[in-house]
């Protein structure tokens, strides 16, 4: 079996700088390190001096963990050495007030829709996580005390949701503000012989019409935003196993049928030396994988091996980076750097 090759980042202090745009959405199958991935970039960014938020919408918070502190769920300064702000979010109560701002909330929506059997959104309505990341990228991509904005996202199957649903509501709104300019012209020619009360049971007011059409417009200003390579980019985080191969495929073709750019795929916890990915003295603790004495290693790097040749072809076009596996929890500042520096 041939071996891939590598091109080692140049060294672990590196300058601090971060080569990402504004917006950083860590997503892929759950349990691959996009917290610990999230992390790592959000830290070596604030050490640079750019005010720097980064969030995490997956219910099963760890992001305190990784960083060693408690991290409310609002927006705090979480570092006096460097402009690194964080929160966990609680879902439930991130959409307590309605997912996009408004006084309604996703089932006042639904109910302005028809219901759940008229509407054929109702089922692609995202669950409290998505909504409230929805919620989040809408609040934070205008808040001026940041300037990057790092999203450790919910696994797969939830982002996708999350994705789909400024299309999906969008494309139901048009209807539905259509389907109003029909019905008030009806009205209006039939001398408003059925008075208002058939618009209001509608849910078609003016006020409730404003606020389908704030939100429409900021539905697509999010989106105007996800797309854009210059401001965002959604980093795939996978492990080189065959099945996280496919699952990272999937992502990429979806995101790239959305038109949300995916420039980068990270390949963690692979079982290569550090010293063979960044060119740097590595910690004088660091325990690497031994493929000449250890059969189970051996094993599996010829594993991941595989993993890693398919993906380095069905990744063409993209930056692949790769973080070695550590033998210690990523956790803390110094190994937080290691893999800072694997990501740049």
């Amino acid at each position: 079996m041939s071996e891939i090759d590598v091109e080692a980042v140049e060294e672990i202090d590196a300058p601090t700088g971060v080569d990402a745009p504004e917006y950083v959405l860590y997503g892929g199958k759950g349990g691959v390190g996009k917290t610990t991935c999230a992390a790592a970039t959000a830290l070596a960014s604030a050490r640079d001096g750019t005010a720097t938020l980064v969030v995490s919408t997956d219910p099963a918070h760890s992001l305190s963990d990784t960083l060693g502190t408690a991290i409310p769920a609002e927006p705090t300064r979480i570092r006096e050495d460097a402009p690194l702000y964080a929160a966990e979010i609680d879902p439930e109560a991130a959409v307590g007030e309605g997912p996009f701002g408004m006084d309604a909330d996703l089932g006042g929506l639904e109910q302005l829709l028809g219901g759940e059997e008229a509407n054929p959104m109702a089922g692609s309505m995202p669950g409290s996580d998505e909504a409230a990341a929805m919620k989040l990228l809408l609040e934070y991509m205008d808040d001026e005390r940041f300037d990057r904005v790092i999203i450790d996202t919910a696994p797969t199957g939830h982002t996708l949701r999350l994705l789909e649903l400024p299309e999906t509501m969008d494309s139901m709104l048009g209807k539905i503000l259509t389907l109003r300019e029909r019905l008030s012209g009806v009205l209006d020619g039939l001398g408003g012989m059925f008075g208002g009360e058939n618009e209001q049971a509608a849910g078609m007011d003016e006020a409730g019409m404003e606020d389908l059409q704030a939100m429409r417009e900021r539905i697509e200003h999010l989106r105007s935003v996800l797309q854009d390579p210059a401001k965002t980019d959604f980093r795939i985080v996978m492990v080189p196993e065959e099945l996280s191969v496919m699952e990272s495929e999937r992502l990429l073709d979806r995101l790239d049928a959305f038109g949300v750019p995916a420039g980068t795929i990270v390949v963690n916890r692979v079982l290569q030396d550090l010293d063979d990915v960044v060119e740097a003295d590595v910690p004088a603790d660091y325990v690497g994988p031994n493929h000449d004495d250890c059969e189970f290693c051996a094993r599996r790097w010829s594993v991941q091996q595989d993993a890693l040749a398919r993906s380095q072809e069905l990744f063409r076009g993209h930056d692949v980076a790769r973080v070695p596996l550590l033998a210690e929890e990523v956790q803390g500042e110094e190994l937080l750097r290691i893999v800072a520096a694997c990501l740049d």
